[in-house]
């Protein structure tokens, strides 16, 4: 069993002879109590080709001290990183792999640096003795485990926050530290810091070329299924995937596609600075990056997790299909396909979860006599179950050949991306023309739904001009950055359509739900008038809805808009 603890810290340069100043007084510290010396030995492990520095997770195997055992640990901010613990063992724990596997993708984890420190451990405590912070002196003794074996050493100074202390304390402290001439450590880690004083001559001189020639073998390996052979190639994506996928301006090319799909493939560096192929690609990237960082927040349950994955599959969907005339469809739509696979597998339990809080704030808004029946307790079975069902689902699509070949297709793609010469564009040219191609998209669902009579086809209706309105809104939050306020407006106008829109289909959705609780009900020999009387309310609301769209589709397309993107 895996347990979590969230580490707050901040490390300093320090030597061997280093004084450690007077504490006491700092931010409630009382007392400072030597807890003596203790010697730890941890083996770091990583791909070949370091997939996992190259995102700031470290997993390690750590014997001596109190938390001895595999250590994984996830950045969350500047100086703090979630810390998973997992039980002593010769293995990595499966627990452990689990949650890397959107990084590894089968690739074996393998010793990559050897850290031996002796601790010396002071304990920070307030008044009462209670523990505020861990301050340690560590004299550390870095050696790589992979090919050069180069060696390293140094002396540093941590300082842990206490589980619930208030972070405040760690200012007060450093300023102690910085008057006594104790800098700020330089290395966020004493990994990364043994990574790189630990490279030999060799390895620095190979650079990205040989990291990118052994991911290549890899990449050929695991096409043929090889076990060592395929453990190299994966690391060709986690180095080749972040290079930028422009070539300069008059430099050599990669040849064309076939003349058929009309598109170039840029291989390697970058085209100059301010082409509209080179603003869409970053953010096609920041969404393939969000999927693989979220895939261990979803293993782990994590409040939202699930949604926000849902949400970059289906932006980067998205983006495919608004920016078509600078990145090829014939090559995105098949992609495009399995990312609409994956955000509908990740759907059965995110939208569970937003119809259970919808009902259960249904249920709070009637007065007591209306609660016919154990209707809290039939919502809440319904919950459970249909929950635990959909995180089955979740966990085991992630899982799956399926998705992770979606990831190493996603990455591929943006390594090579097929390019349409619109890409070299300007942006000021090229991406409003495809924000105003989704707005023309959505005017036109929005004039037919509001045709209709209310009924089935006018709930299709709006459904369909839902879609349209968030995709919309992506576009325009995609192009924010280059476009700035007017498409920052431009996305506000359209998320509020976005959310009226999908306020009206969430009630088409409860009522469906409605309908098979009071089916339920009925055949357990309860009322089934509580969903009945929900029923109606969802009528109402989705009526509501229909009135309302109009006055805020109007807000949302008035004059200027067009003037405005098209500056």
């Amino acid at each position: 069993m895996a347990e979590t603890k969230r580490e707050i810290e901040r490390k300093y340069e320090a030597t061997p002879d280093t004084e450690i100043p007077d504490l006491t007084g700092a931010a409630g510290i009382a007392d400072v109590v030597g807890k003596g010396v203790t010697e730890l030995d941890a083996v770091y492990y990583d791909t070949p080709g370091l997939r996992l520095a190259a995102d700031s997770i470290t997993l390690r195997r750590r014997t001596g001290g109190e938390d001895e055992g595999w250590h994984l640990k996830f950045p969350v901010a500047t100086g703090i990183r979630e810390e998973i613990h997992a039980p002593l063992g010769d293995t990595v724990p499966r627990v452990l792999a689990g949650l890397l596997r959107s990084r590894t993708r089968g690739t074996p984890l393998v010793p990559v640096v050897r850290l031996r420190s002796s601790r010396d451990v002071r304990h920070l405590v307030d008044g009462q003795g209670r523990l505020l912070a861990e301050l340690s002196l560590d004299t550390v003794h870095a050696e790589r485990l992979t090919p050069g074996n180069g060696t390293a050493g140094w002396t540093e100074i941590e300082v842990e926050l206490a589980d619930g202390a208030d972070p405040a304390l760690l200012g007060p402290v450093g300023k102690r530290l910085r008057k006594a001439g104790i800098k700020p450590a330089s290395a966020p880690s004493k990994l990364a810091r043994a990574l790189a004083e630990t490279e030999t001559e060799t390895e620095a001189e190979a650079g990205p070329a040989a990291a990118a020639s052994a991911a290549a073998q890899r990449k050929a390996g695991a096409a043929a299924g090889s076990g060592d052979t395929a453990a190299v190639h994966a690391e060709e994506q986690a180095s080749s995937r972040h290079a930028d996928a422009f070539a300069p301006a008059g430099g050599e090319r990669a040849p064309k596609a076939p003349e058929a799909a009309k598109s170039v493939r840029h291989r390697g560096a970058r085209l100059a600075s301010g082409y509209a192929g080179e603003h869409v690609l970053a953010y096609l990237r920041e969404q393939r990056d969000a999927i693989v960082a979220l895939d261990p927040a979803v293993r782990r349950d994590l409040p939202d997790a699930v949604h926000q994955m849902r949400v970059a599959t289906r932006r980067m969907r998205s983006a495919f299909k608004s920016f078509r005339k600078i990145v090829d469809r014939s090559v995105t739509d098949p992609v495009g396909e399995e990312l609409k696979w994956l955000a509908g597998e990740l759907g059965t339990a995110r939208d569970q979860e937003v119809m259970a809080e919808r009902l259960r704030g249904r249920l709070d808004e009637l007065p007591r006599q209306m609660l016919l029946g154990p209707v809290r307790s039939r919502l809440r079975i319904w919950a459970t179950s249909h929950r635990a069902d959909a995180r089955r689902r979740s966990v085991a699509v992630l899982d799956t050949e399926r998705y992770l070949g979606l990831l190493d297709t996603l990455d591929a793609l943006l390594d090579e991306p097929p390019l349409l010469p619109a890409a070299k564009a300007k942006p000021a040219v090229a991406l409003p023309k495809a924000v105003l191609k989704d707005y023309d998209r959505l005017a036109a669902r929005i004039e037919l739904a509001l045709g209709l009579p209310a009924g089935h086809d006018r709930d299709l209706a709006m459904h369909d001009a839902r879609k349209a309105a968030k995709r919309a809104r992506y576009s325009g939050e995609a192009v924010t950055p280059v476009l700035g306020r007017p498409a920052k407006r431009f996305a506000k106008r359209m998320k509020a359509v976005q959310t009226v829109l999908g306020d009206h289909q969430d009630s088409v959705v409860a009522r469906e739900t409605l309908r098979d609780l009071a089916v339920q009900a009925h055949a357990a020999g309860e009322s089934a008038f509580t969903w009945g009387l929900l029923f109606g309310r969802e009528e109402a609301t989705a009526a509501d809805r229909e009135r309302e769209l109009p006055e805020v589709w109007a807000e949302a397309s008035r004059a200027g808009l067009r003037a405005s993107l098209e500056g």
